[in-house]
C-alpha cells in the first residue's frame, strides 16, 4: 500500500467520523492521495465531468422528479384504495395493503424515502383505527419500502448501469422476480406475526365494517381500480415505451415527468403550483446530492483502480476463499456491512468499483451481479444502525427508533436474507426474464 493510499483512505475514514459530506470526501481523498505521492490530479475535473455527462444521469434525474411529484399528485392516495380493495379483507390484510402499496408506489418513485414519506402518515393512522399497532404498521412500511429499488424504473439500478456499462433495460427485468418474492415473503410473514400486533383497545367501532357480499367487493374493486387506472398508468407507460422500444430509459422519465402532472393538474386536480414548486425545489436538491455523490464516486473509483486498489481487493479474496460460492457470499457480507452505515448510492458508487475486477474474474454474469448488488442496497436501507427508513419512519410515525428495529429484523432475518441468498445462488431469478424478453444475446452466459 502506498503512502498516497494510506492518506487517502485516512482522509476517507476520518471525514466520515467527523461527518463531513460523502461528496467531498469522495473528491478530498483521491486528491490527497495523489498529491502525496506525487501524481498528477487533474483527472479529476475529468473524471467528474464525464460522469455526469450521461443520459443515465438525466434519467435517473427525470424519475427522482417524477417521484416528488407522486404524493402531491394524488397518485398515491388512489394506489392505497386500489391495495385495499384488492387485500384489505384478509387476516393482516391492512398491512398487506402497505406492502402491495410500496409495490406499486415504488414503481412509480423508483426509491425508498418517497414511499414511506407518503404512505406512512396515510396508513399508520387509519390502520391504528382498525387496531393494529402503530409500531408495528411503522416497522412493516419501512421495511418494504425498498421494494422500489426492484420494481421498474429504479434509481439503484440506473447508477449500478452507469458503473458497470450494463443495460438499463436488462437491469430493470432483473431484479423484478427477487422483488416479487420478497413482497410475497413479507406479506406470509406478516400473515404469522399480524396477531402479535393487534391491539382491540385502538378499534374504532363505527369504522369496523360489516361483512360485505362477493358482489359488493367485486363492486368496490373496479370502483377502486377504475379511480387508480390513472396512477397505475405510469409505470404501464414507462415500461411498454422501454420495452417495446418506443423511447430510451431518459425519454421514458421525462414522459413519466409530464404524465404525473398532468394526473395532478388535470385529473385528480390536487397538484397545486404550490405543490408543483415544492416537488421542483426537492427535486433539484435531490438530483444535486445525487450528482455529487456520482461525480466525486467516480474520481475516487478511478484513483483506486489507478492504485491498483481493486485489484488488491481482488487478489485477497481469491487467496482468501477458494471457491465461488464462498467470495459470493463474502460480497454480500461487505455490501450488508456497508448498508449499515452509507445510504443506497454511496454504497453502490463505493461498492461497484471495488468488486467488479474480482467478480469479472470469476465470470459472473454481469447483470446477475447487478440484480445481487442491488437486493443487498434494499436492505442495506432497513439494516440498523444507520437506516434512512427507520429515522424517517420513526419521525413520521412517532414511534421510538428502538420499537421498530426489534420487528424490522424478523422481516430481514426470516424473508430478506433468505431471498437475498435464493438471488445469489440462482442466476435464473435474476437472467431469465431479461433473457426471455430481450434475448440472451443482451444478457450474456448464466
Amino acid at each position: 500500500m502506498t503512502i498516497g493510499l494510506t492518506v487517502a483512505l485516512c482522509v476517507f475514514l476520518g471525514g466520515l467520523i467527523c461527518s463531513i459530506p460523502l461528496a467531498w470526501l469522495f473528491l478530498g481523498a483521491p486528491f490527497f492521495g495523489s498529491l502525496m505521492d506525487g501524481a498528477n490530479y487533474a483527472f479529476i475535473s475529468g473524471t467528474f465531468y464525464h460522469a455526469l455527462n450521461s443520459s443515465t444521469v438525466m434519467a435517473i434525474a427525470f424519475f427522482v422528479y417524477a417521484g416528488s411529484l407522486i404524493s402531491d399528485a394524488g397518485l398515491a392516495d388512489r394506489i392505497v384504495r386500489f391495495s385495499y380493495a384488492l387485500v384489505g379483507r384478509v387476516r393482516g390484510g391492512m398491512e398487506v395493503v402497505g406492502i402491495v402499496a410500496t409495490l406499486f408506489l415504488g414503481a412509480l418513485t423508483g426509491s425508498s424515502v418517497p414511499c414511506i414519506s407518503a404512505l406512512i402518515p396515510l396508513l399508520v393512522p387509519r390502520l391504528k383505527k382498525y387496531g393494529y399497532d402503530p409500531k408495528y404498521t411503522t416497522a412493516v412500511l419501512c421495511s418494504s419500502s425498498f421494494l422500489g429499488y426492484l420494481i421498474p424504473p429504479s434509481v439503484p439500478a440506473l447508477i449500478y448501469c452507469l458503473l458497470a456499462q450494463q443495460s438499463v433495460s436488462a437491469l430493470f427485468l432483473s431484479t423484478v422476480i427477487p422483488g416479487l418474492i420478497l413482497a410475497f415473503g413479507y406479506a406470509a410473514l406478516n400473515y404469522f406475526i399480524c396477531p402479535q400486533y393487534m391491539r382491540p383497545e385502538l378499534i374504532t367501532e363505527e369504522i369496523v365494517e360489516a361483512p360485505e357480499s362477493l358482489t359488493a367487493r367485486v363492486k368496490e374493486l373496479c370502483a377502486a381500480t377504475w379511480v387508480a387506472i390513472p396512477a397505475l398508468g405510469c409505470p404501464a407507460i414507462i415500461l411498454i415505451g422501454i420495452y417495446g422500444g418506443l423511447c430510451t430509459p431518459n425519454e421514458a422519465g421525462a414522459i413519466a415527468v409530464v404524465y404525473c402532472m398532468f394526473v395532478g393538474f388535470c385529473l385528480y386536480r390536487e397538484l397545486t403550483l404550490k405543490k408543483f414548486w415544492s416537488a421542483t425545489a426537492s427535486s433539484l436538491l435531490s438530483l444535486g446530492v445525487i450528482a455529487m455523490l456520482i461525480g466525486g464516486g467516480t474520481v475516487l473509483a478511478r484513483y483506486l483502480i489507478r492504485v491498483g486498489a481493486a485489484q488488491t481487493v481482488a487478489g485477497f479474496m481469491l487467496g482468501m476463499f477458494s471457491s465461488k460460492a464462498m467470495i459470493l457470499l463474502a460480497m454480500n457480507v461487505f455490501f450488508l456491512i456497508l448498508g449499515m452505515f452509507l445510504e443506497g448510492a454511496p454504497m453502490l458508487i463505493l461498492g461497484v468499483p471495488l468488486i467488479l475486477p474480482l467478480m469479472q474474474e470469476l465470470g459472473v454474469n454481469l447483470v446477475h451481479l447487478g440484480a445481487v448488488i442491488i437486493v443487498n442496497v434494499g436492505l442495506g436501507v432497513v439494516t440498523p444502525p444507520f437506516a434512512m427508513s427507520i429515522f424517517i419512519g420513526s419521525r413520521l410515525s412517532g414511534c421510538g427508533y428502538g420499537e421498530l428495529v426489534p420487528i424490522m429484523m424478523k422481516f430481514l432475518l426470516f424473508v430478506g436474507i433468505p431471498v437475498l441468498l435464493l438471488t445469489t445462488y440462482i442466476p435464473a431469478l435474476s437472467c431469465w426474464l431479461p433473457s426471455l424478453i430481450l434475448g440472451p444475446q443482451v444478457v450474456g452466459t448464466w
